[in-house]
């Protein structure tokens, strides 16, 4: 099965937005996806706020030979490093409240 990382339209007439998603790639344009990596929506007028992407699952993505499309590379361009951030920044987050020892029941 050829994968490809390529955006799914959504939304309705003169308001669209986009699912980021690895796919099939002979599933249509709208077809069923394997999974949604994040979305993107032109409509938002802060630059920082039209994009959310899942870093890992990209990444995976690519590790295993799926292509993403000339848009959605611009997009991982733009905007890959600041989600990878936010996400260590989450996962940091999580091992720290891990570690912390539970408070004793009395």
């Amino acid at each position: 099965m050829a994968v490809v990382i390529r955006m799914k339209q959504m939304g309705r007439t003169h308001r669209h937005y986009y699912r980021i998603v690895a796919i099939d790639k002979r599933q249509p344009r709208d077809g069923k996806a394997i999974e949604e990596l994040g979305t993107y929506d032109p409509h938002v007028t802060e630059k920082e706020k039209r994009v959310t992407l899942v870093p890992s699952r990209i990444k995976y993505w690519q590790s295993v030979g799926a292509i993403a499309s000339e848009q959605c590379q611009a997009i991982f361009k733009n905007f890959l490093k600041k989600w990878e951030g936010l996400e260590a920044e989450a996962a940091a987050k999580k091992a720290a409240t891990a570690a912390a020892p539970a408070p004793a029941a009395s």
